[in-house]
């Protein structure tokens, strides 16, 4: 299998800024990992990464009461190009000014992005505070969103600037699965 396909690898790197994990021995590879409640979706990334799974999405027990929808692509050397650029401690980091394409965005949202009134939220809680930084920069930088980290509780996340909702609208809503347009404002 030689490189991957634009469109595989934007939605790889938004599963890994969203709820995607990756791990790596030799070669890495991605699990998906949603509630059994967003099948489609986890069908939908199934049906864009296709080449890279032997097996479907299947329905399994998580804790008492959770039933999750999951899959794991196979360990390709491709998928360790990017576990390298996210994982570089071991632990999953937003790196300094990756390309981060519309689609990449999309999923993000999909994954971990919420909307409070007139404001959109990504959940970055996860990440450490020079990791949303960076996302923040390539947010302005390559897109022309403006965010800001935003305290929520003990921790943090970033918040699309009310100025940029339109501008971020724009970029992700074509990309959206019918059933996310209202995390958008």
């Amino acid at each position: 299998m030689g490189s991957l396909a634009e469109k595989s690898k934007a939605i790889i790197i938004g599963c890994v800024l969203g709820d995607g994990a990756m791990r790596c021995k030799k070669n890495a590879l991605l699990e998906i990992n949603h509630s059994h409640k967003q099948k489609n979706y986890v069908d939908w990334k199934f049906n864009a990464l296709q080449q890279l799974v032997r097996t479907p999405p299947k329905l399994r027990k998580s804790g008492k009461n959770r039933i999750a929808c999951r899959f794991t692509t196979r360990s390709l050397q491709q998928l360790t190009e990017i576990y390298k650029l996210f994982y570089k401690t071991g632990k999953k980091e937003i790196p300094r000014g990756f390309d981060l394409k519309p689609l990449s965005l999309a999923v993000f949202f999909m994954d971990d992005g919420c909307k409070s009134y007139n404001a959109i939220y990504l959940n970055t809680q996860q990440y450490s505070m020079e990791s949303q930084t960076n996302l923040m920069k390539i947010l302005e930088a390559q897109h022309g969103i403006k965010a800001s980290i935003n305290k929520d509780k003990k921790y943090y996340r970033l918040r699309i600037a009310v100025g940029s909702v339109g501008k971020f609208r724009s970029i992700v809503k074509r990309y959206l699965l019918p059933e996310f347009n209202y995390k958008l404002p």
